[in-house]
């Protein structure tokens, strides 16, 4: 190809690792996954790449990770692999010294890839927009459009089926990418199938659950989700307008991206009733605080009708994200008639406990799909 291409998402790429089939199989015994360890036939070049998407109406970079498996003897499907909650700048698939897990995805076939997020790596130094649907989706699409740019540039070839999972907030983010790609048919991109897992889709019901109890393990998700849309959507209000003044001064600190949730938590405490300010609780209680629920109505995730094989999955014993969030979702979207969405219920698992069977299964039946 000539070198007049113009790249409409794609910014740069840079090598980072490479593994090599032996290596990936011993790091899949290493995690007791014998199912695992027999899907593993390619060695995987690892590469971070910069992309451009739009955030609060200007064009900024964005970052995150794409594992290429060596000489597939077909074009390659594309997975996209969305991460939970992270406080820490550092953690995200880009900057982390830790595999991510995508390694493992690449070596079964896939092209994969893991957005690191708007307000991390490349983009670190904006504020996550935490569970806002737009940000959320249009970040994602923007770097599968990238990389498909890249691939091209690279010869690599991508065959069109393409897959979305993700858990915790990785879960949010796919639904809300696979929510763009469907609303969208510009993007030019079909949905095969997408997974995911213990999000909180049904943020009104959520809200609900969070006004009707005395206890809630990880207020840091609290905090985040409040500092974010202040963030993202410029409210002016001072922070003790939302949390009591014990908390409302140390929230900005906490939230610096240094701190991990355990600290974070350690300086909440776990009853929403006196984390909140009374006047804001009570708002939340009785729906007349207007400005913070309505920003949950514009991104929940549950009043659609998703148009593709979808999995919902979620622990029966997840502490963090109840389970009825993903079952009020799920009979939500059963009864605007989506064709094929499966509701999975994963036995005894809490919310850590449940990613790595959620993502098993997940690539088992994606597997069974690329055929």
């Amino acid at each position: 190809p000539n070198n007049t291409t113009v790249y409409n998402h794609y910014v740069s790429h840079q090598f980072k690792v490479n593994y090599s089939v032996a290596s990936l199989k011993t790091a899949a015994a290493f995690l007791n996954q014998p199912e695992v360890t027999n899907l593993i036939k390619y060695d995987v070049s690892v590469f971070t790449v910069v992309y451009k998407t739009m955030f609060k109406g200007s064009m900024i970079n964005c970052s995150g990770l794409v594992f290429l498996p060596a000489n597939p003897p077909a074009p390659s499907p594309l997975v996209s692999i969305q991460h939970g909650t992270t406080f820490v700048k550092t953690d995200v698939p880009s900057v982390t010294t830790s595999p991510t897990g995508g390694e493992l995805v690449a070596s079964m076939g896939f092209v994969a890839i893991m957005p690191d997020f708007i307000g991390y790596g490349a983009s670190s130094t904006v504020f996550h927009p935490y569970y806002d649907a737009q940000y959320s989706g249009t970040s994602i699409v923007d770097m599968i459009k990238a990389v498909k740019e890249m691939s091209t540039k690279l010869n690599v070839p991508i065959n069109d089926k393409l897959f979305l999972t993700g858990y915790s907030e990785g879960g949010y983010v796919t639904l809300a990418a696979a929510k763009e790609i469907q609303d969208n048919p510009s993007h030019k991109l079909n949905l095969t199938a997408a997974s995911a897992g213990a999000g909180a889709y049904d943020l009104p019901s959520f809200l609900t659950y969070l006004t009707n109890t005395n206890y809630f393990s990880y207020p840091a998700y609290l905090a985040f989700i409040v500092a974010s849309y202040k963030n993202t959507y410029d409210w002016t209000q001072g922070y003790d307008y939302f949390f009591n003044s014990k908390y409302a001064q140390k929230i900005p600190d906490l939230l610096n991206g240094l701190n991990d949730g355990s600290a974070i938590n350690a300086q909440l405490t776990t009853n929403p009733d006196s984390l909140f300010n009374p006047v804001f609780y009570n708002g939340m209680k009785n729906k007349t605080e207007v400005i913070f629920y309505d920003a949950l109505v514009k991104n929940d995730l549950s009043s659609w009708k998703p148009m593709f094989p979808l999995r919902l999955y979620h622990g029966t014993e997840d502490e963090i994200i109840p389970i009825q969030n993903s079952t009020i979702t799920y009979q939500k979207f059963i009864e605007k008639g989506s064709p094929n969405v499966t509701f999975i219920g994963i036995p005894g698992a809490n919310h850590g406990t449940g990613v790595l069977p959620m993502l098993q299964s997940t690539m088992q039946w994606f597997l069974e799909l690329t055929k």
